[in-house]
């Protein structure tokens, strides 16, 4: 029961506050009254908490996300979803945290080829390193090789001072990051001496064959159609790839075309590729992050629509609505 109430009841009052039939607990026992569906609801939500509860596995976050997944009408359980372990690091295990984001990792299980296409927050990447990871820790792949486009964003880093790996380095410092969350820091630089872990700008897959590796390719938006091919064309017997970005993030200067936003129409009827859409409802990080998400969304909508007002609204991906 403390468990499920939370720390000084946050829980019970975040519950009281989210679902329309009242909550009353009195000693081990918890009684709800209102309309008889909100009432059937609210025992669902209850009985997938204290599954949670009876793992350990609870917070306000918890509350809130089993909630959105039952209000979304899922036949999943949330309990089910959100004690899925990935891996597990010093006490502390990485998960999925939302139904779209379990959909993400199962489909990596089951393809060979993974795009997960989502905004900032949504765990495209941190998920894919943790599955590189435990496929490593399994011995279902020998290496990990991780790589992303170097382009500015914005900012032009091309005078500064050093050698070519220090002046790529900070494109590729959000990869380190992840892999330090995962594996002892220690280990790091002897499983990178040893080629067992890769981290590599875009280029330099060029003309190789990557064979018994799970490749991740991130910041995939800022790739050109040509640059997406030479990379997929790079897959070899044993491997896996997952490919993540954020097409309203892209950085490719002179208006070039992004291949992430090209693929799906070019690779969408091919078996064993699979696209992973997510969206500001499975952000992870603050919740304010979902929020502005959706308003820079807005925002954008308006933008085209008072460019051209005969185009009609656009679709999440870019696509428009009938005009």
């Amino acid at each position: 029961m403390l468990a499920l109430l939370g720390s000084r009841d946050e829980n019970l009052r975040l519950l009281e506050e989210l679902l329309d039939a009242d909550v009353h607990v009195r000693g081990n026992e918890v009684t709800l009254s209102g309309a008889p569906a909100d009432v059937a609801f609210a025992e669902r939500v209850f009985g997938e908490l204290t599954t949670l509860a009876g793992r350990g596995q609870i917070d306000p976050n918890t509350v809130r996300r089993t909630v959105a997944m039952l209000s979304a009408g899922t036949a999943e359980s949330p309990a089910e979803v959100l004690s899925l372990d990935i891996l597990s690091r010093r006490g502390r295990t990485i998960r999925p945290k939302t139904l779209n984001q379990k959909k993400y990792v199962d489909s990596i299980d089951a393809n060979t080829i993974v795009f997960g296409i989502g905004p900032a927050g949504t765990g495209k990447t941190y998920l894919a390193m943790a599955k590189a990871v435990q496929a490593l820790q399994a011995k279902q792949v020998s290496r990990i090789i991780l790589t992303r486009p170097a382009v500015e964003a914005g900012e032009r880093l091309g005078f500064l001072p050093g050698t070519l790996f220090e002046k790529i380095d900070p494109y590729l410092r959000p990869l380190y990051d992840a892999l330090h969350d995962m594996i002892d820091p220690e280990t790091i630089p002897r499983l990178m001496q040893a080629g067992t872990i890769e981290v590599a700008p875009l280029a330099y897959m060029r003309g190789r064959t990557l064979n018994d590796a799970f490749i991740i390719l991130d910041e995939a938006q800022n790739t050109t159609p040509e640059q997406m091919k030479m990379f997929l064309t790079r897959l070899g017997f044993g491997s896996k790839i997952v490919v993540t970005g954020d097409t309203t993030q892209i950085d490719l200067p002179g208006g070039q075309r992004s291949g992430l936003k090209v693929v799906k129409d070019i690779l969408g009827g091919v078996d064993d590729v699979h696209f992973a859409e997510l969206s500001s409802a499975d952000v992870v990080r603050h919740s304010l992050v979902g929020a502005i998400v959706d308003a820079y969304e807005r925002w954008q909508v308006a933008q085209d629509e008072a460019e051209d007002p005969r185009r009609g609204p656009v679709r999440a991906g870019g696509r428009r609505q009938g005009r």
